[in-house]
């Protein structure tokens, strides 16, 4: 059997880890893919969607991401090839459990970061695209807590 895989994203709101795995995604043969797509992607964003709808609630937080967590952790145990963590996971603590699993159950860890946190540049480009309409001032404050590796 090859190697089982976990990947976890690292990145600012915006700064393009969904294209990363959309791009990773589509480069995989098309059963793969397919699997990976229904069973191995796991985002906190995912919760906060009612239909087609985005509708973030701090309050919900904590809460969705232990939900993100344990499915990330299920697919692990039912030994899905490949599975991805695509949150912010600025700072060690976010996805230390996510990397903890991945290892105790066999898996080979990536960790992809995206773009550079800390550049003005890239901050004012993830405020203009990120999907959540999240601004600069915000994510300036996100960046101040980035750790990195």
């Amino acid at each position: 059997m090859s190697q089982k895989l976990a990947i976890i994203m690292r990145g600012l709101p915006g700064s393009g880890k969904s294209h990363w795995v959309e791009e990773y995604v589509g480069a995989l043969p098309v059963d793969v893919g397919f699997r990976l797509r229904r069973q191995g992607i796991f985002s906190t964003d995912y919760f906060f969607y009612q239909g087609d709808e985005y509708r973030f609630d701090a309050k919900k937080l904590s809460e969705y991401h232990q939900r993100n967590l344990t499915a990330f952790i299920q697919a692990l145990a039912l030994e899905e090839p490949i599975v991805i963590c695509d949150n912010t996971n600025l700072c060690h603590w976010e996805y230390m459990a996510y990397e903890a699993a991945a290892k105790a159950l066999g898996y080979q860890v990536r960790i992809v970061l995206v773009g550079d946190p800390l550049n003005l540049n890239h901050q004012k480009l993830c405020a203009e695209r990120n999907r959540h309409q999240v601004p600069l001032s915000q994510i300036q404050r996100m960046a101040t807590l980035f750790e990195a590796f």
